[in-house]
């Protein structure tokens, strides 16, 4: 199955066809383009999705991602922004092993298909060139033959007519010898050129054409070859991408199962909790003695007459803690005596804790500008120490006002959490451990009457807090080493400055030995003499099983 010698006559239609195969070729390439720019786009779109839905730093926002639904959310919005990357791989691939080789290869193809068309077209020329040389031989042999037949006609009227002379029959006679010799010379001259027309001819339609036909037919099998080696390869760069694409998803299927209902519920209960007590019941006051009304510590009037009164720690609710009566709105205090317990302890360890991070950034500065000054007292030639006094003072100045700032918020907490400053243990000042529940004490003397029916709580206060402080005391004075419970990993790098508290550095995996109690620390070891609290959010915690039904 030969070009050469099955299309020999269709020198055209074969230049129309291989052509054709060129612009096939260059669609093809422009179809790999157009994916490549798709693929590009797609992943840009999806990569803004993601970056849409972050959360942003420092907001409400972040604060929700507590949750495993929001954490499983987050680690979906991450895969899908490795899952964008996987299309720029493909379009990168498409354009390095396909795109770029194509382009070359169709430029090739053309110089090539442009020189074997030129070759026909040179042979074509040649063998028309001939064969016009054979007519023209051929008009010319004719034209002598029928010269010479007149000729001979005129020589042999005129010999026969007996009043012509003889010279004019001698001139006739040699005028026919001569035009019968051109005939013959063209005869000779025809049949030279027409066994060289014939001689071109053969090799024409049986080597020149058959040849180039042939290298025609190479190089559109190989334009062919080569289209089909560019299609599998466009399918292969997408299955290279189909495993790690495989692993985002797998990756978004482990978030989801990763969610726990119950953890969330415990997050809310964590974010809400008052630290109340439900109102008990309302007293009957009977209306029909003549004698002085006494309200009751739980009536709905004292609640709204004793409003701002501050809680008792476990004591009952004062009655702006019932759940029935509008907060009073305006600016909320420095000290958020506003909030529920559980939240006023929460929200003024923030304080203290970020208070502490002024504080230590202040003493950061105040170590360097030391230094600096250092060294201008080293070396004058570069700064006057004495430039730098004012910077120095006025950030002493402002860790001694941070300083006073969070003790005032520590005294704050202290109170919340019914612990005594005054006591000889140094107080932990980054508000680890909980106080423990207060023992029962009756009613009638917490809640003693003045004559006018308000009440007198001070004295009881008092007691109930000492009898804390040392129930606190006893405990951790007493405690025994605590069981591991599980394992823990460390997400962040916390240095644990503050009395209770442990370092931990980012990727750390310690034991754990108690869980949070709600107040957002966890408890954790490092070895049997190093123990201590860290933030909860900055851990991610494996409990054993065993620990968990128990």
């Amino acid at each position: 199955m030969s070009w050469g010698t099955e299309l020999w006559d269709q020198f055209d239609n074969l230049e129309k066809h291989t052509q054709w195969g060129i612009d096939i070729l260059e669609k093809y390439i422009k179809f790999v383009k157009e994916r490549t720019e798709i693929e590009v786009s797609y992943a840009k779109q999806l990569r803004n999705l993601s970056k849409k839905y972050q959360p942003k730093k420092n907001s409400k926002e972040e604060e929700e991602y507590r949750y495993t639904a929001c954490k499983a959310f987050l680690s979906t919005l991450n895969e899908m922004n490795d899952y964008a990357g996987q299309h720029e791989v493909v379009s990168e691939n498409l354009t390095s092993q396909i795109l770029a080789g194509l382009a070359r290869y169709v430029q090739e193809l053309k110089q090539e298909r442009k020189s074997h068309f030129h070759d026909g077209r040179k042979a074509q020329q040649h063998i028309e060139t001939c064969w016009k040389q054979l007519e023209s031989s051929k008009r010319r042999f004719e034209r002598d033959c029928k010269e010479a037949d007149r000729a001979q006609q005129y020589f042999e009227k005129m010999d026969a007519d007996i009043n012509v002379t003889k010279a004019d029959v001698e001139k006739a006679r040699q005028q026919a010898q001569v035009r019968h010799q051109m005939a013959e010379d063209s005869k000779a001259d025809y049949s030279s050129i027409l066994q060289k027309f014939n001689h071109e001819q053969r090799e024409y339609y049986h080597t020149h054409i058959p040849h180039i036909f042939q290298k025609i037919q190479e190089m559109e099998e190989r334009r062919i070859v080569r289209l089909g080696e560019s299609m599998k390869t466009y399918a292969e760069v997408d299955r290279q991408v189909i495993p790690i694409i495989g692993k985002c998803l797998d990756g978004i299927v482990k978030a989801a199962e990763c969610i726990d209902e119950k953890t969330d519920s415990q997050l809310v209960i964590e974010a809400y909790k008052s630290g109340f007590e439900p109102p008990g019941d309302i007293e009957f006051e009977d209306y029909t003695q003549p004698m002085k009304r006494t309200v009751s510590e739980n009536s709905l009037s004292n609640s709204r007459g004793e409003g701002k009164a501050e809680p008792k720690f476990g004591g009952k609710p004062k009655g702006k803690l019932w759940p029935f009566i509008k907060k009073n709105k305006g600016a909320a205090p420095e000290d958020f005596s506003n909030l529920p317990p559980e939240q006023r302890r929460k929200k003024l360890q923030q304080k203290v804790d970020e208070l502490n991070k002024e504080i230590q950034k202040e003493m950061d500065q105040r170590e360097a500008i030391t230094k600096m000054k250092d060294v201008y007292l080293k070396n004058p030639q570069m700064g006057d120490p004495a430039s730098l006094d004012h910077k120095l003072t006025e950030v002493i100045q402002n860790i001694d006002k941070l300083r006073l700032e969070a003790q005032k918020f520590e005294a704050w907490l202290a109170e919340v959490e019914g612990r005594l400053p005054a006591r000889g243990e140094q107080r932990r000042q980054s508000g680890l451990y909980d106080a423990q529940p207060a023992p029962t004490v009756n009613n009638c003397a917490q809640a003693r009457e003045s004559p006018d029916g308000s009440y007198t709580e001070e004295q009881s206060q008092e007691s109930e807090v000492k009898v804390l402080a040392t129930d606190f005391d006893d405990e951790f004075d007493d405690e025994e080493p605590l069981p591991a419970i599980g394992t823990c990993k460390a997400l962040y790098t916390f240095d644990g400055q503050n009395e209770g508290t442990i370092s931990v550095v980012e990727g750390e995996t310690l034991y754990v030995i108690e869980e949070d109690k709600g107040d957002g620390w966890t408890r954790i070891r490092r070895n049997e003499d190093e123990e201590g609290y860290v933030p909860t959010s900055y851990v991610e915690v494996y409990l054993d099983k065993n620990a968990k039904d128990s």
